[in-house]
């Protein structure tokens, strides 16, 4: 059955200790409607659906390992890839990105994958077509934000909509499985809203959990950059590059706007498997070159700071590698 509203909130059902997450993937131009939840039904405006039998809805439940063991890459290893035009960077983000997804699907019976704004999205498109759409297996993806934009879902400026109009409606990955944050709270609600999201699939194996950092361990986040250096809502110059305990935080006056925005932590972004970095544009060349070359700016901007605990590889079109 289809549901004509967006779920997206956190449940406490006090008659079983048991705290359930979800945000079904249907349009963002769904409004919030309210409800109340008991422990054996969820209700709105005269509706009852079963928890269990509702397939649609995401909640932190565990998923079986597999005895496949798929080796990691070498800690610490950086690639860069330059590409001559935007149609060959998709092709290659794609092809690296099935197999990432094969890899992990093998190893743990789970593929948790972050995303970011921008141009990001447009440049997973090649993942929507043959041979991807009917290859990958997408009901063992489960997707999260590296940092999002608190605004409604429907608005222009949120993440959530520009991933969903570009390419989670696109895919068959299964709506309970993305986890997006509650826009109904504060910045810093929605914040310690989605960090406790987080733990619960740590505990429930939904999502890796680093044994060196302690900090949540995502297989893959698919990063992009702004001009000015930063990634997911992390700026150059501000406190939060030097957040080291939160897993998730807010910012409330971000140089970009709109400026109240959650954002993963680096502890967390560099507690990843694997980081891809795709940038585009002569506009962010400079950055790049900050980051992977000789810039005469002493400043590090937070691009320079990614650095994942196994493979971090650069995605680059001809403009932004320009100043290597």
């Amino acid at each position: 059955m289809a549901l004509p509203f967006t779920l997206h909130t956190k449940l406490s059902i006090s008659t079983t200790s048991v705290r359930l997450f979800y945000v079904p993937i249907i349009s963002p131009r769904a409004s919030h409607k309210p409800f109340e939840v008991n422990a054996s039904t969820l209700r709105l405006r005269g509706l009852s659906l079963s928890l269990v039998s509702d397939k649609r809805l995401s909640h932190c439940g565990s998923i079986s390992s597999s005895t496949t063991r798929v080796s990691m890459a070498t800690k610490g290893e950086v690639k860069k890839e330059v590409f001559e035009s935007a149609e060959d960077l998709a092709v290659s983000l794609a092809k690296y990105t099935a197999q990432l997804s094969d890899k992990f699907c093998k190893e743990r019976g789970a593929f948790s994958v972050v995303l970011s704004g921008g141009s990001l999205i447009n440049s997973l498109r090649k993942l929507v077509e043959p041979p991807y759409i009917d290859s990958i297996e997408w009901s063992k993806w489960h997707i999260f934000w590296a940092d999002e934009r608190v605004v409604p879902k429907d608005h222009e400026d949120s993440n959530y909509k520009l991933a969903y109009d570009g390419f989670l409606s696109k895919v068959p990955i299964l709506p309970g499985n993305v986890y997006a944050i509650n826009d109904a709270l504060s910045a810093e609600g929605a914040a310690e809203d989605y960090e406790t999201c987080l733990r619960h699939l740590v505990k429930s194996n939904v999502v890796d959990i680093s044994a060196a950092s302690g900090f949540p361990k995502f297989d893959l986040q698919l990063l992009g950059m702004g001009p000015d250096g930063h990634v997911a809502s992390l700026f150059p110059g501000h406190p939060l590059l030097k957040e080291n305990e939160k897993w998730v935080t807010y910012i409330k006056d971000s140089p970009k706007p709109p400026p109240e925005r959650i954002t993963f932590t680096f502890p967390v972004i560099n507690s990843s498997a694997y980081i891809a970095l795709v940038v585009n544009g002569a506009n962010k060349a400079g950055a790049v070159q900050n980051a992977l070359g000789n810039s005469q700016n002493s400043e590090k901007l937070p691009v320079a700071m990614v650095s994942p605990e196994g493979e971090l590889a650069w995605f680059l079109d001809t403009a932004a590698a320009s100043k290597l």
